[in-house]
């Protein structure tokens, strides 16, 4: 699934995510009361046929929130790679991944704040799921304290026609 254009690694993976999208999603809110809805926009392009740069906007209750993915391919090993950042955070994140069986989902290894006070760096999960070729689904989870996966945010992102 990976080719090369004289040095550079181009992954067709990627390829599929380079478009303007709108986005919507659900994060939790204070226990006993339901998620809170927002929605946005992002723009994915390919810089140099390498990386693929995903910047998304989107309403917030206190503004607009700003972020900024990179996802490539490195080939030495064998294993998506990247970083994201947001204007509402001070962590850098960065992911290293790779394709299921079906390659319909990347899933990207990280860690960060845990989301308690003092609770250090702990481990995620966000997956991006292929739908279909316009719609796509970012899934994050964090690992807690009890060992077991949570869910934190789900995104669904559907391509502007």
């Amino acid at each position: 699934m990976t080719t090369t254009t004289g040095s550079q690694n181009v992954h067709p993976w990627l390829e599929q995510l380079v478009g303007e999208w709108t986005s919507e999603f659900e994060a939790p809110a204070e226990p006993g009361k339901p998620p809170q809805t927002f929605t946005g926009t992002e723009i994915v392009r390919s810089l140099g046929g390498v990386w693929v740069v995903c910047e998304g906007r989107f309403e917030t209750p206190g503004g607009v929130g700003i972020n900024l993915m990179t996802l490539g391919y490195d080939p030495q090993k064998n294993k998506f790679i990247g970083t994201f950042v947001g204007a509402m955070m001070t962590h850098l994140w960065v992911y290293e991944g790779s394709l299921d069986a079906s390659e319909r989902v990347l899933r990207l290894d990280t860690e960060g704040p845990g989301m308690e006070p003092g609770a250090g760096l702990t481990k995620y999960v966000d997956s991006i799921e292929l739908k279909s070729d316009d719609h796509r689904v970012l899934t994050s989870r964090m690992l807690s304290p009890d060992g077991a996966w949570q869910e934190v945010m789900t995104m669904n992102y559907r391509r502007k026609k």
